[in-house]
């Protein structure tokens, strides 16, 4: 049995003056839970607004990439380790998150999968997605953590 998706919403303190709202989401390296933790990260970026069908679309794919390079090729489907989601909402922007137990990769190999020598390669389409998908993309260092930027309209 894989452990439940925890969600936590957090609204930041009276000093921040920019009513930034944080939404952290865990939960287990089981790809049958990326649905899941997708329409329930969506429903609270977007709580109080009618997104725009594009940017609905772009959060979802996004996430659900990120959801599962972070599953599959970071924690190697292990259901000991878990992968992290962080939304920071503020009136105009979502920044997500995407954090795993694993390595790390490196993100800046690759540029587009559907050119040589990339190829034959089996890796790389999802963050050749995320990367055409989101506003702006960047890495830690290590290479476990994705952090992704869309509007929030």
């Amino acid at each position: 049995m894989t452990a439940p998706l925890r969600l936590h919403v957090r609204r930041s303190g009276p000093e921040a003056r920019d009513g930034t709202v944080a939404v952290d989401l865990a939960l287990p390296s089981d790809v049958s839970e990326v649905e899941t933790a997708v329409e329930l990260m969506a429903r609270h970026c977007f709580a109080g607004l009618v997104p725009c069908a594009r940017t609905a679309f772009r959060l979802r794919v996004t996430l659900a990439e990120a959801l599962s390079n972070a599953i599959l090729r970071g924690n190697h489907e292990n259901p000991a380790k878990q992968v992290w989601i962080r939304a920071e909402l503020t009136a105009t922007a979502i920044r997500l998150s995407v954090r795993d137990e694993g390595d790390g990769c490196d993100a800046t190999r690759r540029s587009d999968p559907a050119l040589p020598p990339d190829l034959e390669d089996d890796g790389g389409r999802g963050l050749f997605i995320i990367k055409s998908l989101a506003d702006q993309v960047e890495f830690d260092d290590r290479g476990n953590t994705i952090w992704m930027t869309l509007p929030r309209c």
